[in-house]
């Protein structure tokens, strides 16, 4: 396959009309660290937007940061740490799982909507989306959305684009939202917890008015990975909460004390907590909600939820029939956007009433 790699717009542009109007098939791609989603495209051509990098406009003093779209996710994060600031997302890494070896980029992230354990209370890459530009099927540039929401009228392409893996058009451009970093962070792990059992201490913990940003249990298969082996023995369920430093304290005093009716409980401080957290995103073990006739999300008894272990080097090629495997809120299979956090944490407060 021949990577073409514009270094404009318009020659990205150029490239794209010159295939559809000799009926060439054209296979998109980013930094290629999530290759294995969406279907086959048999093209001997393949566009890339690793040639279309740099960061645009950034004012931190506006919380909104412009960049083109093959810039290293790496670097955009760099340049959000230096001024206190993050992707409130928190995207997952996704080549431990698909066993990938290549550079995620800005524009990968929001063509795959990508999310991480923030997702529950800060949404997918989707929600702090604010504009993009693109070029269509046609080879036309197209420009949607805008710096502030107000921009945004008639048909939203901006929210339509992310999570289409290329498939509405080569994104060239993203505008996205970029919020102060909490000044606090601090995590509850709770030691020994099978399957079942995590995901009923999760449900309580997300049930609770803590406000937890961020829920993962971690099998015995990858808790060596954390903290150089420091976590207690056995399994490990981890819950992140994050704010002010005096509101912290208040909060992370309550879930440990509701959570020490599940199991042991330790707490990891702003150093540990931190370090252990981007982590989370690729080593986690989260279940997925099951659809029901009429769309509606709904969950799936304790004992029948499936389970992947996503330290993995690919993911599982025969789902099961409860649920399919999910990595942080994102489907395996682009068609299906499972909502566990909101249908367990509904049941539990259904629950609690009862």
């Amino acid at each position: 396959m021949i990577d073409l790699m514009p270094r404009s717009e318009e020659e990205a542009a150029a490239i794209v009309r010159a295939h559809a109007e000799s009926g060439q098939p054209l296979a998109i791609c980013g930094g290629n660290s999530r290759s294995g989603f969406g279907n086959t495209v048999a093209a001997e051509d393949r566009l890339r937007s690793t040639g279309l990098a740099g960061i645009v406009a950034y004012n931190p003093g506006e919380m909104v940061m412009t960049v083109r779209s093959g810039t290293p996710l790496a670097e955009v994060e760099a340049a959000l740490q230096e001024s206190g600031q993050m992707l409130a997302f928190e995207p997952m890494d996704h080549r431990p799982v698909m066993g990938t070896s290549g550079e995620p980029t800005i524009g990968g992230v929001f063509a795959a909507n990508v999310s991480g354990p923030r997702r529950l209370i800060a949404g997918a890459a989707r929600d702090s989306l604010l504009g993009v530009r693109f070029v269509n099927g046609k080879g036309e540039i197209i420009k949607a959305g805008g710096r502030v929401m107000k921009n945004v009228t008639g048909l939203d392409l901006v929210k339509l684009a992310a999570g289409s893996h290329g498939t509405l058009g080569f994104l060239t451009e993203v505008t996205f939202r970029v919020p102060p970093r909490p000044k606090t962070e601090r995590t509850v792990v709770l030691s020994g917890l099978n399957d079942a059992e995590a995901a009923n201490a999760m449900a309580a913990a997300m049930a609770l008015p803590v406000e937890v940003s961020g829920a993962a249990h971690l099998p015995l298969t990858v808790t060596w990975k954390f903290l150089a082996g420091k976590l207690p023995e056995g399994e490990a369920t981890a819950l992140r909460i994050e704010g002010l430093p005096g509101s912290v304290d208040v909060r992370i005093e309550k879930l440990a004390a509701a959570m020490s009716a599940f199991a042991t409980v330790t707490r990891l401080e702003q150093p540990e907590s931190q370090r252990s957290g981007r982590k989370f995103a690729t080593c986690c073990l989260m279940p997925t909600a099951r659809r029901g006739r009429s769309g509606a999300s709904r969950s799936p008894p304790a004992p029948a939820i499936s389970w992947s272990q996503h330290s993995a080097s690919k993911p599982p090629s025969t789902p099961s029939t409860t649920g399919r495997a999910v990595s942080s809120g994102c489907a395996w299979r682009q068609a299906q956007k499972p909502n566990w956090f909101v249908a367990i944490s509904r049941r539990s407060v259904a629950a609690t009433r009862r």
